[in-house]
This record gives structure tokens, sequence and C-alpha cells, in this order.
């Protein structure tokens, strides 16, 4: 099915993908009786609706395209009309299911038990995340700027940051623990993938159904509107999100990054780079999962250089998704123990995150005391790094100014004393913090 395209630009950005709302059944992509089947089911969990409830339930328009279903399921003796409610016109009638519709409605029950929004066919889906893949926000150095001006960066490595972002590729961040590697990546997720885009609630292939919209993970954006700040008709089986921004750590499986079919409700829901598509994908602390990071790059090794991915069916059919992500590797061990030169060379941005200098740290310092409302001494932070860093051969972390004013203020908390810079308390904290290993 090819979608169509207005003749006059209703959005904003005329050149940004728009799921126009379809106005036929033949526009849906989806058959008379699939469209059917799932208004049964609907009926038959919930009982008497209107038209009109029908198809906000299924989230299609119910002119020409509910309305037609309900007829042929009137006509098959599936479903009747019980009254009228209120409003205007045939979708305020109220249907109920009939014992000839209940029947039929276990027997599809059977195959899924699906009975959300009506999903979108899987070449929209394909076209779509093609499409909006290449919508990115293209960033420079201003706006890179603006995105980490709440972190203390080296130059070197915020210029490094920028043409991976660009990239839209993958992106490997390396170093000590402690220096803001995933704070690094969330701030990137969260500030320079800013533009929103277009995710189905769910998508058919070849019958199958694949959950695709996650309301842990996908956050819900503003309606689009037009020039004159009207909102923007769609397709309602779509929902505009901000560009997805996905994390996982330790917990990450194989069986995370297939479709997880559910055998009781009989449909799949899409693995997190699928849900991640258009946007970012984090894998935090790689190299602690419970799979080998060897078989982990394998797993990317086809969608990091051909932009697709191959998942399969528990039929047996393997489809081909868009690989539209950012993914991005961040990790506290050292390369050369996870991984050969070989899998690095398939990763586009190799960036080492390093500690901070001295004099970042006191920049760090001072900013952790203007966030947490403790005045800042420049001599006790000079007394801090030399008691407890040099005189200790303790090595500086980004965090630790962060993690060690949180100690003054839990022990002043206790103490009943208002959280200053004191030795007393700097002392007490580095002692109730630092661990000698």
């Amino acid at each position: 099915m090819v979608k169509r395209i207005a003749k006059v630009p209703e959005t904003t950005d005329p050149n940004r993908w728009h799921p126009y709302p379809p106005k036929s059944v033949k526009e849906t992509g989806l058959s008379e009786g699939f469209i059917s089947d799932l208004l049964l089911k609907v009926l038959y969990f919930q009982g008497q609706l209107t038209g009109y409830e029908l198809a906000d339930k299924i989230h299609l328009p119910y002119q020409n395209v509910t309305s037609d279903a309900l007829e042929f399921l009137k006509r098959e003796q599936m479903c009747e009309v019980t009254g009228k409610g209120s409003g205007v016109g045939s979708g305020a009638y109220q249907y109920v299911i009939t014992t000839k519709g209940a029947t039929r409605a276990r027997e599809q029950l059977q195959r899924t038990a699906y009975t959300g929004p009506a999903p979108v066919p899987w070449p929209e889906y394909v076209k779509a995340m093609k499409a909006q893949g290449t919508q990115r926000l293209q960033v420079n150095p201003q706006m890179m700027a603006k995105a980490l001006s709440h972190l203390i960066l080296d130059d070197m490595v915020v210029s490094k940051l920028g043409p991976a972002v660009n990239s839209g590729k993958s992106m490997f961040l390396y170093g000590p623990p402690g220096n803001g590697k995933t704070t690094i990546a969330e701030s990137i997720g969260r500030m320079v993938l800013q533009s929103d885009m277009y995710v189905p609630h769910a998508v058919d292939i070849d019958g199958q159904l694949v959950k695709v919209f996650d309301g842990i993970n996908h956050v819900p954006a503003v309606p689009e509107t037009d020039r004159g700040g009207n909102p923007v008709k769609y397709d309602k089986r779509w929902v505009r999100i901000k560009r997805p921004v996905i994390m996982v750590g330790g917990e990450l499986t194989m069986d995370g990054l297939e479709l997880i079919y559910d055998d009781t409700n009989k449909y799949y829901e899409a693995p997190f780079q699928m849900k991640a598509n258009g946007g970012m994908f984090l894998i935090d602390d790689f190299g602690r999962q419970q799979i080998r990071p060897r078989d982990l790059l394998n797993r990317w090794i086809v969608p990091m250089e051909r932009r697709t991915d191959f998942l399969a069916l528990h039929t047996g059919r393997k489809v081909e998704v868009p690989f539209e992500v950012l993914i991005v590797f961040s990790t506290n061990l050292p390369p050369k123990d996870l991984v050969d030169e070989a899998f690095l060379r398939r990763i586009r941005h190799k960036i080492e995150v390093t500690s901070p200098s001295y004099e970042e740290y006191r920049d760090i310092f001072k900013r952790v005391c203007q966030a947490k409302g403790v005045g800042y001494d420049e001599n006790l932070v000079k007394y801090l790094l030399q008691e407890h860093y040099v005189n200790h051969k303790r090595p500086v972390r980004a965090s630790h100014p962060r993690d060690i004013i949180d100690q003054i203020l839990d022990v002043a908390s206790y103490l009943g004393h208002d959280p200053v810079l004191s030795k007393e308390l700097v002392d007490r904290a580095v002692g109730a913090y630092f661990v000698d290993l």
C-alpha cells in the first residue's frame, strides 16, 4: 500500500513523514475481516458500546472504516443494535455481540488475544522507520556545548561526541567508572535527539501481531499542529513520541534482543532495539552482561554495517527490520579485555572519557555546592585534594564531588549543623564514603 501524500502540506514541516488518517478500509492496509474480528473481541470483553466508542477502542476512523466493518458484522448476525446513545449519526448506535458473534470471537481469541489498537501493516512500519531515521537532528559544536553544559568535560571529548551523534550509527564510550559516561549518553538523548517521531501501537506481519509502543520506554510528545496552531489529523494507530532513548545494563540477555512471544496471549513484544528505532539504544556496563561481550557484539555486526536487523517469528520466518538506531556501548572495563581489534573496527566512534584534572574537579565541586546549597570554600577543597587524594594516591572521579557533598549533608543533618565545608565534616564524609581496596 502507498501512503497518501497531501496535496497541500498540513504540518509545520512538510518534509517530515506523517501518518495521515485512512479514509477507507483499503487505506488501512488491513482486511475488513481482520477489523471485524478485532471489533468482535472488543465487544466480547467490554459488552455494549457505541460505534464511536468501538472506533476509539481500535484507533480507526468511524466513517467508512469502523462503520463498514460493523455493517458487515450486522449482516452476518454477529452483532446487533440495541438502541441509540447520546450523539448524532449512526456512530451513536449501541452494539452488542450475538451468540454467533461470541462463538467467532472465542475462535479468534484462540489465535491471538490481542484487543488493542488496530495494527499497522509491516511495509508501512518499515517505510516510516527508514523515513524518520534520516530526519534526526544534525548537531554542531554550539548545540553540543549547550547539551553538555551541565557537565565539566574535556574539550577533546566533546569534539569527538558531536561527529558520533551525527553519524547515527555506533559509539563506544570507555574509561574509569564515575566519570559520567552514562550521564553523557543520557544528556545526548535528552538534548540532542529532541525531535519527535511516530511509532505504531502494533504492527501486523502476515497475521502475526507485534506490540511496538511501550509506555515505559516511549514518551508521548505534543500533538503536531499546522501553521495556524491547529492539531493536524493523523492515523491514531500511531503515537507521536520523543525520539526514544532506551538503556539496558547488566540484565540484558540475548532473548531481550529477539521478538518475545507471549504463549498465553499469542502475540509478540518488540525487542529493545526495535523500540529504539529512530533514537538511541544505550548498552550500559558493557561486558558485565550474563552473555559474553564477543557474543553480544556478534549480534550487532550485521545491523551496524547494513542498518538492517533480522528477527525470527516462532513460525520460523525471519523478517528484515530497519535498524535506524544510534547504538552506544558504555563500559568501565579496558577495551582489550572485552573485544579484539576486528570487533572494535566495526564500532564507528571510540571515545575515552577520562578522569578530571584537579582543576576540573574543583570546578565540579563548586557546581555541586551551588546546586546543593552548600557554601563553597576553595581552601577546604584544596585540603580535601591534598589530604584524601594526593596523600592516599587516590584517583579523582567526576562523581566524587556529588557523593561527598551528599555525605556532608547527611552528617550535618544528623549532628544538627548547617551544611558547610569544614575539616570535620569533610573528614567524616570521606571516611564514610571511600573504602581502601
